[in-house]
């Protein structure tokens, strides 16, 4: 079996390369979201045009990315989704919404100082974690039904 896993959320932490590099030889294929933060922010108007207004500029880059989200959580049997530390990720809880919407297996990743604004979106997962290694023993489980040493 192999299984397709969208890594949302947060970009200002390695969390999404603790996962890739601890699932090495694990049969999975790993996508997520451009995390260049200056590239996501201007995709749109470097590829459609200059905008006068910060509104319409945002907009430009937030429909563009929506396409690479939406591919990509359509296409994954896995949604992981991380909510930092010190910013809030306002996309990160739509992308959840989404997957959950979508009847995707949610696993939703973030510190339990956010368990209770997080409610809601910890009601739609199917796994709540903590760190990056408990993503992949989840993954290691759901291939090979073995639990970690």
């Amino acid at each position: 079996m192999t299984l397709n896993v969208y890594l949302s959320g947060e970009i200002h932490t390695d969390w999404r390369d603790q996962i890739t590099q601890a699932a090495k030889g694990l049969d999975v294929t790993f996508s997520s979201p451009v995390t260049d933060h200056d590239a996501s922010d201007d995709c749109g108007v470097a590829i459609m045009g200059a905008e006068d207004q910060q509104f319409w500029h945002d907009r430009k880059g937030a429909q563009l990315n929506a396409i690479r989200t939406r591919h990509g959580i359509e296409n994954a049997d896995i949604v992981v989704v991380r909510f930092g530390e010190k910013y809030k990720q306002w996309n990160a809880a739509f992308d959840a919404g989404m997957a959950a919407a979508l009847g995707k297996s949610l696993i939703v990743m973030h510190q339990p100082e956010h368990q209770h604004p997080l409610k809601e979106v910890d009601a739609a997962a199917l796994a709540v974690v903590q760190t990056p290694q408990q993503v992949v023993d989840i993954l290691i489980y759901v291939l090979t039904g073995k639990l970690p040493a």
